[in-house]
C-alpha cells in the first residue's frame, strides 16, 4: 500500500494488531529518518520505517513507514519477506549505499534484534 500524501505513507505485511490477534511473538524495530545520514543531509525531521519481527525466525512480518519517499522504500521491505531475509542477514550481509534512506532498514533490523536478544536473556534468566 502506498499513500500519496504529505507524508507519504506506505506497508505492506501484518500489524502490530493483526501479529497480537495472531499470537505471534514479535518485536518492532523503528529507523527515524532524522537518526540516518541521508534524512539529516535532506533535513528529514519527520520520517520512521517501523519493522514488525517475529522473535522465534527473526523474519520480517511487516513494514510501516511514514515519510518521504515511503512508497518508494516499501518495495525493498516487500522483497525481504519475500525471500524470507531474516533481520540478522539485514544486519550483518546486506550492504545499502550510503547516504541513502534505504539505511534505515538496517538500523531497524539493528534495533529489532537487540529487543530479540533482550527478550531471549530475560527469558533464559527466569
Amino acid at each position: 500500500m502506498g499513500v500519496y500524501t504529505i507524508p507519504e505513507m506506505s506497508s505492506v505485511g501484518h500489524s502490530e494488531e493483526e501479529v497480537q490477534t495472531e499470537g505471534i511473538d514479535y518485536v518492532v524495530g523503528k529507523a527515524h529518518y532524522d537518526e540516518i545520514a541521508r534524512g539529516y543531509i535532506r533535513g528529514d525531521h519527520f520520517g520512521l520505517l517501523k519493522l514488525i519481527v517475529c522473535v522465534d525466525s527473526k523474519r520480517i512480518l511487516g513494514v510501516h513507514i511514514v515519510g518521504a519517499d515511503a512508497a518508494n522504500l516499501v518495495h525493498i521491505g516487500q522483497c525481504f519477506m519475500m525471500n524470507h531475509t531474516s533481520v540478522e542477514t539485514i544486519v550483518h550481509e546486506v550492504i545499502f549505499n550510503y547516504p541513502t534512506l534505504a539505511e534505515a532498514y538496517k538500523i531497524a533490523a539493528k534495533s529489532a534484534l537487540k529487543k530479540i536478544e533482550e527478550k531471549s536473556k530475560q527469558s533464559k534468566a527466569a
